[in-house]
């Protein structure tokens, strides 16, 4: 089993990351947190990996740190989770806020992600409401309710057709939906903190 890799950012594209180790391009799936947190190409980075051996199939899953690692662990014990599944999961929303919305049993949050159907949401919490931690205190264990679902809506289709990803839009409007911001408020509160 390979635990992590050491090497040169060769090249980044959606939820893929090929590292070059001594000569040798690595391909790794990875979340959209994990490729946003990366330095630019040519930068040398550590990735942990979780290697998934099925008979057809022989791939490779990487993490920018090991929080990210273990709930991947976590979440592929769900049934009907696999590898590729999980990897969407993640890249649905950053891993605090995921953590919480499982242990809050939140599935209006959850069922937003890309291809997580309600049914496997709802196993998603039932299976690992127990097992996580949370990444901050109890006490603030909340989203910020005070947000329009409306704006947070416009905002993610406007942020799409500037040609952001659906995921990253819709995490990106809702950590900028607080006080009941409008869609216009969310757009530019979210456009400046965006990297790209």
């Amino acid at each position: 089993m390979i635990s992590f890799l050491v090497g040169l950012i060769e090249e980044k594209r959606e939820n893929t990351l090929i590292l070059n180790v001594q000569g040798v391009g690595f391909e790794l799936s990875v979340s959209s947190n994990t490729l946003g947190s990366l330095p630019m190409e040519g930068n040398n980075v550590k990735i942990f990996t979780y290697m998934a051996v099925r008979e057809d199939d022989i791939s490779l899953y990487g993490f920018s740190n090991i929080e990210e690692k273990e709930l991947f662990l976590k979440l592929i014990t769900v049934s009907g989770i696999g590898p590729k599944m999980a990897i969407s999961i993640l890249s649905g929303m950053n891993i605090s806020d995921l953590v919480i919305a499982i242990i809050k049993n939140d599935l209006k949050i959850l069922s937003k992600i890309k291809g997580l159907g309600k049914k496997t949401a709802e196993r998603l919490c039932v299976e690992l409401k127990d097992k996580l931690n949370p990444v901050s205190n109890q006490d603030d264990l909340q989203f910020k309710e005070d947000y329009n679902e409306d704006s947070v809506q416009m905002a993610t289709d406007t942020l799409i057709s500037l040609g952001i990803n659906k995921n990253d839009a819709y995490m990106l409007a809702r950590a900028n939906a607080g006080n009941n911001a409008s869609a216009e408020e969310i757009i530019a509160k979210a456009l400046r903190g965006y990297k790209g």
